[in-house]
């Protein structure tokens, strides 16, 4: 296969908001190592980190591609000499370093799976970010299992889609927070037994009323701010939470003594700078034990909107008005 030797891309040129930073360029095709592939980008997820990483929070680590973007799904166009999973014309979505805001992306071959039968491209490429990043957090590192109580902030989002599935197909019982009645209507169709207006009410109350004054076996949490005492607060005997972002500030006053007379867990993860081997790990558990969930249409991707490569800008504006319900993408 010939392939061209410029692609377009989005770059970030400055730090700052999405119209004038986030522009297109001509970038060259990128050749893949000894252990990569390269796909011919069909679509790629538009997530929080890419936000962030244009704003200057998020930096990319040490050899990854400076450009945004990180999870595409495609055809495999090239792999390099010790590639031995996958061959020209598979059909793939994967994890990425960097570099899915373009017509190209190489990823490492045990970072990328199979496209699930009968997904569609964009479907497939709003799997990878979201789904690492909730199992390891969830069951890995959370340790969620059958019958425990699992609360999930921001269960709209294409994390909170995502987490609020797993949990049912795992047989917990979930709840969670989302800031209006057309967003609580979306979780409890998902599985979320409860979905509590946080501008309403108060979510402590709440679920403490639901569990009976147990409280949660497992918060997973990206909003920080004063929801980490709230969440240690409603945190059962023993319970975990997993705190994977701060949509408020990462700096508060807490109280230990909770954390230890309840015997908590507190964990917390980031993904991208995390080792080839690490990622190929959770790539494995997510082969063995969701993709077959996916092929079976128990859980799904949740899709809210679709934007040409070159309307980068206006997919992050959509994304921080938080108005979306569960995935934004951008497509070839």
């Amino acid at each position: 296969m010939t392939l061209p030797q410029t692609m377009r891309a989005v770059e970030i040129k400055d730090e700052g908001g999405p119209p004038s930073v986030l522009t297109l360029c001509e970038r060259p095709v990128p050749t893949p190592k000894a252990d990569e592939i390269l796909i011919k980008v069909a679509a790629a997820g538009v997530n929080r980190p890419d936000v962030l990483q244009r704003a200057g929070a998020y930096p990319p680590p040490p050899g990854a591609s400076d450009l945004p973007g990180l999870e595409a799904a495609g055809e495999v166009v090239a792999v390099g000499g010790s590639v031995d999973k996958w061959a020209v014309g598979d059909k793939v979505c994967a994890l990425l370093a960097g570099g899915g805001y373009a017509e190209y992306a190489v990823t490492h071959q045990d970072h990328a799976l199979p496209v699930p039968a009968g997904f569609s491209m964009a479907e497939a490429a709003a799997l990878p970010e979201t789904y690492f990043t909730v199992w390891t957090n969830v069951f890995d590192r959370g340790g969620l299992t059958a019958g425990e109580t699992f609360l999930v902030h921001g269960g709209s989002s294409g994390i909170g889609t995502t987490a609020i599935q797993l949990g049912v197909a795992f047989g917990a019982h979930v709840f969670t927070t989302v800031g209006n009645e057309e967003k609580a209507k979306l979780c409890r169709d998902l599985g979320a037994e409860i979905a509590v207006n946080y501008r309403e009410d108060d979510f402590v109350e709440v679920i403490r009323k639901a569990t009976g004054g147990k409280g949660v076996d497992l918060t997973l949490d990206m909003v920080g701010g004063d929801y980490i005492p709230r969440n240690v607060k409603l945190a059962a005997d023993q319970g975990r939470i997993a705190q994977i972002a701060f949509l408020q500030s990462p700096v508060v006053e807490l109280n230990f003594v909770q954390i230890m007379l309840k015997r908590l867990t507190f964990t917390g993860s980031t993904l991208r700078p995390r080792s080839i081997e690490e990622k190929a790990a959770i790539a494995a558990r997510l082969r063995d034990k969701v993709w077959p969930l996916l092929e079976a249409g128990r859980v799904r991707p949740v899709m809210h909107s679709e934007f040409p490569l070159a309307d980068a800008a206006k997919a992050h504006e959509l994304m921080e008005t938080s108005t979306h319900l569960g995935k934004i993408m951008l497509v070839a």
